[in-house]
């Protein structure tokens, strides 16, 4: 027994040793990144980028970075990557700060920060645009099959309020990796560049990506600074309104169709208003569908006006504005009347239910015979007038009493005289 307690004391020792040199090294310490730069490398785009300290003690620890935006926005994530690409305006400029951090073993402490710094563009207060507004749109190419829809794009701004006379503003856009400036301005009274008209851009409707607008200027007097923006496609994207409308009635039901809007989006991309106005009574109803056709029951005789309008559906993208509503289409008949056409026939009506009225007590009581007796008509027999006048001849009097008698029941009171 007391030679074995050397042993296990030596061995008790050894496992105290190992289970020590397994425990996390608290004085091991997390350094900070180095040569830490930001560069502009594109409109409203920028190049973070940093590199390992080359001091920092190799452990079996994996590292990664935390990167925190100060200016003009403040924002933050973890990457283990050494530069980061940033989308952001720039004309405020733009600041970020990265530390070291473990990335997985959380009970070891991050570095401290280093920082790096972007300084806003040159230019003297007042003199950069103000209000920039753009508006996307999409029209059917013709001329390829590549690529059967073309984006448009326009944008407007105001001149800044402290801008000299002759200043001039030039305007550029950026999407993805295409960058454009603009060739068609639109000018005010001082000839200077108010709005821009791209027909055709190399911007995506379906896409995702931001578009980036800047505008910069120059003057003899004063350094213009520039201004630029970002813009995300649905929310400047002005769909077009439905195509093809067409509606029709047959007794009570009012049937409508449509076609889709010009779009690259397809058909199941898209949401759908319909306004109906009833002329004759003055009163709108609106409905909403995902399909391209209404039916609606209709009451009495009137005239309506159709209009539909369009938007994308969020299944496809992000929610924006509705489109215009297409030009109104009219069925139905308003039969109404000025009120003087419906007197003259009012009154044509009372005149005709009296004249009948009156007709029908003539016709019961024989006031017709009363008023207006009948005219004896002459003999109208020649025949029988020849016939009297031969039996006169012969001078037979039997023969005369019958015409006489002939006479008589002729009714002819006339002859009767003429005879004797």
């Amino acid at each position: 027994v007391i030679i074995m307690a050397p042993a296990s004391l030596i061995l008790l020792g050894a496992t105290v040793i190992l289970q020590v040199d397994l425990l996390p090294d608290k004085k091991f310490l997390l350094l900070p990144p180095v040569n830490f730069t930001i560069k502009a490398i594109n409109l409203a785009q920028v190049l973070l980028r940093w590199e390992p300290n080359t001091d920092q003690e190799q452990r079996n620890v994996q590292l990664g970075y935390h990167v925190k935006i100060n200016a003009p926005q403040e924002e933050d994530y973890e990457t283990r990557n050494t530069e980061s690409r940033r989308i952001t305006i720039l004309h405020k400029g733009f600041s970020a700060s990265v530390q070291t951090v473990p990335w997985s073993d959380r009970s070891l402490q991050p570095s401290s920060w280093v920082s790096a710094e972007l300084r806003a563009p040159p230019g003297s207060p007042g003199t950069s645009i103000v209000n920039l507004t753009c508006t996307t749109n999409t029209k059917a190419n013709n001329y390829t099959h590549l690529r059967p829809y073309q984006v448009s794009l326009h944008c407007t701004w105001l001149v800044g309020k402290d801008a000299p006379e002759d200043t001039q503003y030039f305007l550029y856009y950026r999407y993805g990796s295409w960058t454009e400036e603009c060739q068609e301005y639109s000018k005010d009274t001082l000839q200077r560049n108010i709005a821009c008209w791209f027909p055709r851009t190399f911007i995506n409707s379906k896409g995702r990506d931001l578009l980036a607008v800047y505008v910069n200027g120059s003057s003899e007097e004063a350094v213009i600074k520039p201004f630029d923006e970002l813009f995300a496609l649905h929310a400047i994207d002005r769909v077009n309104p439905p195509a093809k409308v067409t509606a029709e009635i047959e007794g009570t039901c009012l049937s409508i169709q449509w076609e889709k809007p010009v779009s690259a989006f397809p058909v199941h991309c898209f949401d759908y208003e319909v306004k109906i106005y009833n002329t004759r009574k003055g009163y709108f109803q609106t409905e909403k569908m995902t399909t391209n056709t209404f039916i609606s029951v209709i009451d009495g005789i009137s005239e309506y006006s159709i209009q539909v309008r369009a938007a994308v559906s969020s299944v496809c993208r992000a929610v924006g504005p509705p489109s215009e509503w297409s030009e109104p289409i009219y069925v139905g008949n308003d039969e109404q009347k000025p009120w003087t056409t419906w007197f003259l026939i009012a009154v044509m009506a009372t005149i005709c239910f009296i004249l009948l009225i009156f007709s029908l007590i003539c016709r019961r009581c024989h006031l017709w015979t009363k008023v207006f007796p009948p005219v004896p008509a002459p003999k109208s027999n020649i025949k029988e007038f020849f016939v009297t006048i031969n039996y006169e001849k012969t001078g037979s009097n039997e023969t005369e009493t019958e015409v006489i008698s002939y006479a008589e029941e002729a009714g002819s009171e006339t002859l009767e005289d003429s005879v004797f």
